[in-house]
């Protein structure tokens, strides 16, 4: 069930509001969802209703996406306003160290929490930061690209090219494997999510200096890459396991950027192997 909660989160200038929208659903250990830059947390849907079955999955929209608003000012898009705010929501949530999964963006983010000791186990689906300066900025043109090229893009046509299997594959084959795949209606509405993502270019430049380095001993952690990933190649999965040695990698076959779509049923089995 969609529902928004909100808080006040420390900030330089005094203490500021934030208001997050989620949705909850399941029972079991709390299991918290991240999405990517530009996404929302309807991405995670092929795999909600499986993992529910074992966890209380709590998907959110980051601020700045989806059916979240903004920050506010005084409060930057980068690692450390971001996981203040993710603290600040476990606590209204009263969410006591959950697990948490994130893809891209979001992978990244919960890579950050398990650095801050906020969640008890990570699983990260083609986390950022593990780039070459080179491989970042590769894909930070292409998802400028992307919104640019959806910003265009008048509803009447994504919508009519959400209707066939073609015209799914021009709009997402960049982070999907297998594109067709995904239903028209998530087609339009994840289009919609890339148009009006206020926090996109601050969390782009604010990502222009980031890289992960932390070996987050203690933690239980899971990095899973999609073998055929467009966006952050996979060989950053190989940095990731040298730079988390403890880690479990995981390849997913004939999975792209973001795997939830591409093979619900093995995404799904990896989250919960690694949180438990």
């Amino acid at each position: 069930m969609s529902a928004t909660v909100s808080f006040t989160v420390p900030a330089p200038h005094g203490p500021q509001d934030v208001t997050v929208s989620y949705a909850r659903v399941g029972r079991g250990e709390p299991l918290v969802l991240l999405h990517g830059i530009g996404h929302h947390r309807q991405a995670w849907d092929p795999v909600v209703d499986i993992l529910a079955t074992e966890r209380d999955v709590i998907a959110v929209d980051l601020p700045g996406f989806g059916a979240s608003p903004g920050l506010p000012d005084g409060l930057a898009y980068d690692l450390s306003s971001t996981d203040a705010v993710l603290g600040a929501l476990f606590e209204a949530l009263d969410l006591d160290r959950p697990h948490v999964a994130g893809n891209s963006l979001g992978g990244l983010l919960a890579l950050e929490l398990g650095r801050e000791k906020r969640v008890r186990s990570v699983t990260a689906l083609s986390p950022a930061g593990f780039w070459t300066q080179a491989e970042r900025r590769y894909a930070f043109a292409v998802l400028l690209a992307m919104r640019g090229i959806a910003q265009r893009l008048p509803l009447p046509l994504v919508e009519q090219l959400s209707r066939s299997a073609a015209g799914r594959t021009a709009l997402t084959s960049t982070i999907y494997a297998r594109p067709a795949r995904r239903a028209p209606e998530a087609v339009v509405a994840e289009t919609l999510a890339l148009v009006g993502a206020t926090g996109f270019d601050a969390t782009l430049r604010t990502g222009a200096a980031v890289q992960f380095t932390d070996a987050l001993p203690g933690l239980p952690v899971t990095v899973a890459w999609g073998s055929r990933d467009r966006l952050l190649l996979r060989r950053q999965g190989i940095r990731a396991k040298q730079l988390i040695p403890h880690a479990r990698l995981v390849r997913l076959p004939g999975c792209g950027h973001c795997p939830m779509n591409d093979d619900p049923a093995l995404v799904a089995r990896v989250i919960l192997d690694g949180s438990r």
